[in-house]
């Protein structure tokens, strides 16, 4: 069969084999099984097979006044890990990250269950067996009993650890995300490291960004007590259920909140948003670590 090149452009390029400290101008050509970095003076090849990881838009220390809009892919070689960057112009970056995270979970068979939870309840979901699906934007679990799909941008939290199935410990990857007002966990078990780092990453792709907006966000006392209590009542709260003393300052500290993108105006009171749904997970992460 022919291999076909589903992914062509000039960009810059850093990599082992390149003769240079800074970076340089390639091509970059992407198939669905290999990737290959030409310059004028160094040609770098690396089986799609050997990648373990790739990082959208975060850069070595030392090549970050060189590199914007860049994708880092680590890969090993003859024994040794090493390490290619590549940027483009945006679009051509985008399309990039896209087939190349779809080339790499090509065909790949993970063990999900979903939904694990729904709140803090433990559902009676069972195990089974399903396929990766990419589009842009989100991520898909099909071929199993009941297909589901995530969008990436309702991803609050996510963590890597490990599950025994078959009597097997498996690497697994637990994420929450809140499809509608309610935070859903699911859980992929996969079939091996490589697989849980390149699709950690995929399903963290718009969750960095939002992560950064939430840290640099410094709630008050007033707001987080009303942010839990919200979030305790399940992500939506009518307002006299949050009152926690006068109801003219709980209303003030609820207009701070809509004004932060931390809540909106739901059917039966105020609801959490993505945003303060991940503040409200960073903070009880905070007490309970």
């Amino acid at each position: 069969m022919k291999e076909s090149v589903v992914a062509d452009f000039v960009g810059r390029v850093h990599a082992d084999a390149v003769e240079s400290t800074d970076p340089v101008t390639g091509r970059i050509l992407l198939s669905q099984r290999r990737l290959v970095l030409a310059t004028d003076g160094a040609k770098v090849t690396v089986p799609l097979s050997a990648v373990f990881d790739i990082v959208v838009g975060t850069v070595p220390g030392d090549l970050q006044s060189f590199f914007s809009d860049s994708v880092t892919i680590a890969y090993d070689q003859d024994g040794s890990r090493r390490v290619a960057l590549v940027e483009g112009e945006p679009d051509d970056m985008e399309k990039f990250t896209r087939i190349l995270f779809k080339s790499l979970l090509r065909n790949v068979t993970v063990t999900v269950r979903h939904p694990a939870k729904v709140g803090g309840r433990v559902t009676d979901a069972t195990d089974h067996k399903a396929t990766v699906s990419l589009s842009p934007g989100s991520i898909g679990f099909t071929n199993c009993p009941e297909p589901f799909r995530v969008t990436l941008s309702t991803v609050i939290d996510y963590e890597r650890t490990d599950r025994t199935l078959g009597g097997t410990k498996r690497p697994s990857l637990v994420f929450r995300h809140v499809p509608d007002t309610q935070t859903v966990t699911s859980i992929a078990t996969v079939p091996n490291r490589r697989t849980l780092n390149v699709l950690g990453r995929y399903i963290k792709l718009e969750y960095g960004e939002a992560m950064a907006d939430v840290e640099a966000f410094d709630p008050t006392e007033e707001q987080l007590e009303v942010l839990v209590s919200i979030y305790s009542a399940g992500g939506e709260a009518d307002v006299a259920d949050v009152v926690t003393g006068d109801v003219t300052q709980t209303s003030m500290v609820l207009d701070q909140l809509r004004e932060a993108d931390l809540v909106v105006d739901g059917e039966s009171g105020a609801v959490l948003t993505r945003k303060g749904q991940m503040v409200v997970t960073s903070y009880l992460e905070s007490v309970n670590s």
